[in-house]
């Protein structure tokens, strides 16, 4: 069974989803069936502990470890709750002190992947009742030592495919648009009646991060004091029209910006596919809202197709900053938007594979090197680019037949070369880039 749109679309928290999501739903996995033990310890490596502090890794492991999950802890709660754990240096009965027994390792790392984490359970006698390495592997996937990701999923796909040129072949053998061959395969597993309904919630849930960031200012966490500014330039967009064309795209800058800085926040947002590149798909979304002829299955068709997308680039490269810099986060994301929108518009399944390789093409090289291990500067920002990039890619997409020299499949095959190349210190360890030429002030 492929990736689906709710392996890609996941409701969670910020700021991050491999440093995290993807941290606390593996600790809630080692722990949840722990018996008999009095100690608990957790140590993270490679990027996860250089960048780990910026993006509250601690914090995750510890709430993830006394049994939240990122899809239905309340973020408002979620400081709180670490706060009274780290106090009382317990999580009920289990001994667990957050600043000594959660340690950053930044020495070793596993070949497997760099977001690694290993697990510990002690029992009174101090002996190992239980040891689980477990790696977070982009966008809230987590993958246990000696497992595969694909492992949880057993039902059969109606038009299985993991490229795009096979994608198109189905499409074009059935008689199928993107969005029906990707909603076929959802029913392997889920009735129609609930893929709309998650649908649904997820495009719910992504407008209202959008208006909660619009109507925030201050300080985002940490070091930076980075101003939120979404609030400010929306109230300026609105008061100073330059025009519908000017005006569309500044809107679309001022959305992603609001979900971005919600995601800095730690609040409550859409892994789309990463919280990173969280704010590209829902900007694009509110634009084919706002600024299209929206309906239900338009907004449908967009999840569908995107998701689609984003299964390929997951499945032939990866969506994981750690892997790939941020040409596998924001530029997924925007190739992922531009096919849904494209997909939503009623383009044909050329053009829409059109508009994701035009996407993520311009997002090749790019790197990932957030200021300070806080997922704001420059990443913020990139994602107003990369929404921006995904409507302007479907837009000339839509104005060919979909012939073109550069197959999506090409793009990702080029993205996947550039991320092994790309030197470690450009892939989310603040190592390198604008994360050691801006000063932290």
């Amino acid at each position: 069974m492929p990736v689906g749109v709710f392996d890609l679309f996941k409701i969670g928290i910020g700021p991050s989803s491999s440093h995290t999501v993807g941290p606390m739903k593996a600790a809630h996995l080692f722990a949840r069936n722990l018996q008999d033990v009095a100690r608990i310890t957790a140590t993270v490596y490679g990027s996860l502990a250089w960048t780990g502090k910026g993006h509250s890794t601690d914090k995750a492991i510890t709430l993830g470890l006394a049994g939240m999950v990122p899809d239905s802890i309340d973020p408002d709660e979620a400081e709180a709750q670490y706060k009274e754990i780290a106090a009382a240096k317990r999580i009920g009965d289990v001994e667990f002190d957050p600043a000594r027994d959660i340690v950053f390792d930044f020495k070793h790392v596993f070949p497997e992947h760099p977001n690694a984490m290993r697990f510990e359970a002690y029992d009174a006698a101090n002996r190992c009742r239980a040891r689980e390495v477990w790696f977070s592997v982009g966008g809230g996937f987590v993958v246990r030592e000696g497992e595969t990701a694909s492992a949880a999923s057993s039902a059969a796909a109606l038009f299985p495919f993991e490229s795009s040129q096979e994608m198109l072949a189905l499409g074009r053998a059935h008689s199928k648009t993107i969005a029906e061959m990707a909603l076929a395969n959802e029913l392997a597993r889920l009735t129609e009646a609930e893929v709309f309904a998650g649908i649904d919630r997820i495009a719910s849930v992504m407008f209202g991060c959008i208006e909660r960031g619009l109507c925030h200012d201050g300080e985002l966490p940490g070091a930076l004091k980075v101003k939120r500014r979404a609030k400010s330039l929306y109230q300026r967009i609105r008061a100073n029209s330059k025009g519908p064309a000017i005006d569309a795209m500044n809107y679309v800058s001022a959305f992603a910006i609001a979900v971005n800085e919600e995601n800095a926040a730690g609040g409550r947002v859409v892994t789309a596919p990463t919280n990173g590149a969280a704010g590209v798909v829902p900007a694009v979304l509110r634009y084919y809202r706002d600024f299209c002829a929206p309906s239900d299955d338009g907004i449908r068709s967009y999840f569908l197709a995107a998701a689609a997308i984003g299964a390929i680039i997951k499945q032939n490269a990866s969506i994981s900053g750690a892997e790939m810099g941020c040409q596998g986060e924001v530029g997924s994301a925007a190739a992922m938007a531009a096919a849904g929108l494209a997909a939503a518009l009623g383009a044909t399944n050329a053009q829409i594979e059109n508009a994701a390789e035009i996407a993520i093409e311009h997002h090749l090289g790019m790197t990932c090197d957030p200021v300070g291990g806080l997922v704001q500067i420059p990443c913020i920002e990139r994602n107003a680019f990369g929404a921006v990039k995904a409507i302007q890619a479907a837009s000339l997409a839509m104005l060919g037949d979909g012939t073109h020299h550069v197959t999506l499949d090409q793009v990702i095959e080029t993205m996947r070369q550039t991320g092994t190349d790309m030197q470690t210190k450009y892939k989310e360890t603040s190592l390198g880039g604008l994360a050691v030429n801006v000063i932290e002030c």
